[in-house]
């Protein structure tokens, strides 16, 4: 199998304040419900009609290291709806080889070129990793999706999907025996 998906950035920030803005999931990636600050956190993060997922915070080393596993997911354009679920999304932050800032790598962990969604999902992240992360990261403002108007998700919304993300995982557990 290939290599995961990885992507680097070096920033304008020490390692801490990098980790910092990380943990602030909306700022840089769009609405979640849930929280990303302690160990057994659990979120969702939506994009209304193409794509959920539900995410467990596994790993936090403060200005180190933020690990996601994927709980749940649902991704409409591809036949393998799941195809995240049980993958992993690690930040590994370290002080930059200058000495001026931090470098982060970001891998999706699972996230292969042999998987259907590894086009459109990495040039996603890359968007969001190289772009709006750094950007809130160095200037305090990100670019993350904002849905509105008919996109708009109420918290009622929110509670379906989690409600979902919960419900697959249940059946997996079912289906591996667990």
């Amino acid at each position: 199998m290939s290599p995961n998906y990885t992507a680097e950035i070096t920033v304008a920030a020490t390692p801490q304040e990098t980790y910092d803005a990380i943990l602030r999931v909306p700022d840089w990636w769009g609405r979640i419900t849930g929280t990303t600050t302690a160990v057994g956190d659990e979120f969702v993060y939506v994009v209304p009609g193409l794509h959920y997922s539900g995410f467990r915070v596994t790993e936090l080393e403060p200005g180190h290291r933020i690990a996601w596993l994927v709980t749940g997911s649902h991704l409409s354009f591809i036949s393998d709806t799941q195809e995240w679920t049980g993958t992993t999304v690690v930040f590994d932050i370290s002080p930059a080889a200058d000495g001026t800032g931090a470098t982060v790598v970001f891998a999706h962990e699972g996230l292969t070129p042999e998987v259907e969604c590894y086009e459109v999902c990495t040039n996603a992240w890359s968007m969001f990793v190289t772009g709006s992360l750094k950007s809130l990261i160095e200037t305090g403002e990100g670019q993350p999706y904002d849905f509105d108007g008919t996109e708009a998700l109420t918290d009622a919304d929110h509670e379906d999907l989690h409600r979902g993300v919960r419900e697959a995982v249940a059946a997996g557990s079912e289906e591996r025996g667990a």
